[in-house]
Parts: C-alpha cells; structure tokens; sequence
C-alpha cells in the first residue's frame, strides 16, 4: 500500500495537510475465480495515537469520494467537512479519521481519484467493461477489512457514514460488530426497500441505454432532492449549468454498477440474532433519518429501531427534516452532529424512540444553501 503524505497539496482543515494513500490487493470477489488487481485511494486526518485504538472509518455516499474532510486543490471543501476536523463531532485532533474510495466510484474521470470499476483498465490494457466482476458488499468489507488490517489497526473505533456509506456502516455492524463496536447510519436502512428496488434501479437501467449520463445525473438529483429541493437550489439558477459542471468526471458504466450493488443491501442474519451479537460485542448503534428522504422512507430504520431497543441494544435513532430532501446527509449536517459526537466520545444514551429533530429547519436551510453555489460539487449524491 502506497502512502504519500500531503499528495497533491490537499489541505486538512486549518491548513494541515492531509494523509493520502492507496490499497493495493488482489482479491477474488464474489461469483468468481478470477482474481482482480485492485487500487482504491484514501485520505485521512489527524493521527494514529500509540494503542492504535482511535481510528474512524469514514464510508462514503453514492456520488462522493475519499474527501470527505479538508479542502481538495481548488478550495472545494470535504462533503462532511462541517463534521470533521479539530473540534468538530468527528475531532481529528483526537481521532485517526480515514476515507477510501469504494470499488466503481462514480468520479472515475477524475484523475486524484483512485478506484476500480469497469471504466478502469482490466491487466490486458483495455477497460474492464462489462467483464468488471458482480461485486457485492461482503466483496467491500473486506477491502475496507484489509485497509483496517494494512495500517495496523486491531479495530475500527467507529465506522459511520451517510446514505451508501450508511448501508456500509451498517453492514459493519451486522458482520463484524466486534471490529466496529461504535456505528452510526445516516440517512440510511437496513435493507433496501421498494424505492431503490422498485424506482430508482429499474429507472436507473431503462433510462442509461439512451439519455446517457445526462439522464443518470437528472434522476439521481431528483430522487437526492426531490422537487422542493431542487426548487430551494435552482429555481433561481442554471440546473443545466451543474449537470454539464458534474459530467467532466463522473463514470455512467460505474454510476450503473453501483445502483445495481445498492438495490442488494440488506444486513445479513435475523434481526433478533444480530440484537444478540449487538448486546454481546457493546455495540452502540446511532441512526439517523430525514423525514422526506425519496430513498430510505423514515419507517424503514425506525421500525428496527425500535425491535432493537426492545431488545436491550444500545441503539439511538433520530429523525429530522431538511429542505435538501436525503442530500441533507451531507448538506445539512448539525441535527445529528451532537448525537455524532455523543457516540465517538462514549457519552451515554439510553435507549428511546424515534426522537423528531428541527422539523422547523426547512426554510433556515434552504436560504443558506441557496446561496452556497461553491458547493455545487456535492449536489449530485444520491446514495
């Protein structure tokens, strides 16, 4: 595994600069024999103390990459930058924070961003295309398992993320719980439900073929903001101008791979025997919701939530509503950040029900985020 130490002048938040490295494995995946050659990027934040006991996997959204903090080259900053840095829910000054690019990241075109998918170069020199193996999330938890394992660390002290990097976190939970005993799921389910495998997907598949990655990205932002959102956010300015800005580095054959390995979350294993796993490893759970999400319906995770804390897991769910629709994941991130931070720093919660955050925040949000064009970067996540 490479490792490059402030590659490509990034800069961490208040100037320092950030870790970047690269994985680099052979790995069978599931349904095949074949061995594949695979590199995906990282970047991380602060530092590994002596126990090596404080590192946080942070797992990215559908549409976003390992910069997830700090400020990449031309200013843009991190996608849960409001969340992490000195100080911050996620402290860097006390915490080793890491973000690795998943297999077939959507900004393959870019070039700091370091993935594979079938748009990147199988061994023969020519792309992998539609040969690029099925690959499922058991295949992505070991990847992010032998990072875990490369850097040294016995295990992770938190693995938390929104929307896709939810779905991941909670397949942490469910598989290895002891390896991740602190877990946070933002906007996020512990199945995918009727919307992604009855809507998005099937949409996803019949309109690819012939609107192209023009179509991918107007669906993916409607379903991310929803009419209001996309009110909020462009009713004012050029919707067109954004989609043509996100088109120079987004990949359509990686953009599909991942809407077809999102319709198959689902935590293995029955509910009541993960609870017992839960309560057996101490794991504490936070999940969190936003009332209107067009991907991960509110009733979804606050039903388990609910049979989990009957059943004695230390599981603290929230719910909120944002004028950004489920890209308030990333976009409107202070209701959870106390709760976040709760978690990382073994403050204690009890278990309770689903508890309603800044209902009222809908138009506060939108006004702010009318304005915040320079973060235009981040308005295509969906997942």
């Amino acid at each position: 595994m490479r490792n490059d130490e402030g590659e490509g002048g990034e800069a961490g938040k208040g100037g320092a600069d950030v870790q970047s490295g690269v994985l680099e494995t052979v790995t069978l995946m599931a349904g095949t024999a074949a061995a594949v050659d695979v590199r995906l990027g990282w970047q991380a934040w602060g530092h590994l103390n002596a126990a090596r006991d404080n590192a946080v996997l942070v797992c990215h959204y559908y549409t976003g990459t390992m910069r997830a903090a700090g400020l990449s080259p031309d200013g843009t900053p991190g996608w849960w930058s409001a969340l992490i840095g000195p100080g911050e829910a996620v402290d860097t000054d006390r915490f080793f924070v890491i973000c690795m690019n998943t297999l077939s990241n959507v900004q393959a075109h870019e070039d700091a961003v370091i993935t594979t998918g079938p748009e990147t170069l199988h061994p023969d020199g020519t792309m992998w295309g539609e040969r690029f193996p099925a690959w499922d999330f058991a295949d992505l938890h070991a990847l992010q398992l032998e990072l875990m394992h490369t850097l040294g660390i016995p295990r992770w002290h938190a693995v938390i993320g929104p929307s896709f990097g939810g779905m991941q976190a909670l397949q942490w939970a469910a598989r290895t719980p002891e390896l991740a005993v602190r877990v946070a799921a933002v906007a996020a389910s512990p199945q995918s439900g009727v919307a992604l495998r009855g809507v998005f997907g099937p949409l996803m598949r019949q309109l690819a073929p012939t609107g192209g990655l023009d179509a991918a990205l107007r669906l993916i932002s409607f379903f991310g903001l929803g009419a209001d959102g996309l009110h909020h956010l462009f009713g004012h300015t050029d919707f067109d101008a954004y989609l043509r800005s996100r088109a120079h580095t987004a990949s359509l054959p990686h953009i599909l791979d991942l809407a077809r390995v999102v319709q198959t979350h689902r935590m293995p294993g029955q509910p009541q025997d993960l609870f017992a796993r839960w309560q057996e490893s101490g794991l504490r759970l936070l999940t969190v919701n936003i009332i209107g999400d067009q991907f991960f319906p509110v009733a979804e995770m606050q039903t388990f939530a609910g049979a989990s804390q009957t059943a004695g897991v230390a599981h603290h769910h929230l719910e909120y509503a944002s004028a950004c629709g489920h890209l308030g994941c990333v976009q409107d991130t202070s209701p959870f950040a106390a709760a976040l931070r709760d978690l990382l720093h073994d403050q204690a919660f009890e278990p309770s029900p689903a508890h309603v955050a800044s209902t009222g925040r809908d138009q506060e949000s939108a006004g702010e985020l009318h304005h915040q064009t320079n973060r235009w970067t981040d308005l295509d996540s969906a997942l």
